[in-house]
């Protein structure tokens, strides 16, 4: 069977016009991902005053888990804003 002939060059990726309700729900979900990275980070804090190792066990894991998610979800919505302003100022 014969393969179809791929174009040599793709088209450049068109991003689409972004307005001022993108910008405000981006700057809320960074703001979120933030609040929820320092709950985890004070949650962690809090487990190390536990007396009982079953609770700081438990406690431990999901404040690294609150932390490992929100981090990550701030990180791409810092991308997410810094790839967009990139782009406004470019065009």
């Amino acid at each position: 069977m014969e393969e179809a002939p791929q174009e040599e060059y793709e088209e450049p990726e068109k991003h689409p016009r972004v307005g001022t309700y993108w910008w405000v729900r981006q700057i809320i979900l960074v703001a979120v991902a933030g609040f929820y990275l320092v709950f985890g980070i004070q949650l962690l804090i809090s487990a190390y005053q536990l007396n009982d190792p079953t609770s700081f066990i438990f406690t431990f894991y999901a404040s690294n888990f609150m932390i490992l998610f929100s981090g990550a979800l701030l990180v791409g919505f810092i991308y997410r804003l810094v790839t967009a302003y990139r782009h406004l100022k470019l065009h």
